[in-house]
């Protein structure tokens, strides 16, 4: 079992076996936990706040496509457009 040292600033290096069995790499991020008086780290991707919202969306079912061409997808843009004339055309009738 490989052993670090603790550094100044409390620093310590992982061990290159260990960094490649965990598949760390240079710029990752690891959450810190003490579980029972061992201190465990484990590596956490962190997924920007817009791509998150979107995820979030998809699940919902707020989404369009998938598409297999593009032509597909200008297809459903206007099909959209045209409900959304048709809507306030309505609004502006009453």
């Amino acid at each position: 079992m490989p052993l670090v040292r603790v550094k100044t600033k409390y620093q310590v290096t992982l061990p290159t076996a260990v960094r490649e069995q965990a598949g760390v790499r240079l710029g990752d991020l690891l959450e810190a936990k003490v579980e029972e008086g061992k201190i465990t780290l484990t590596p956490k991707s962190v997924i920007d706040r817009g791509i998150a919202e979107s995820l979030a969306e998809f699940k919902r079912g707020l989404s369009y496509g998938p598409f297999e061409t593009a032509e597909e997808m200008l297809a459903s843009l206007h099909r959209d457009a045209r409900k959304l004339r048709s809507k306030r055309t309505e609004r502006f009738r009453r």
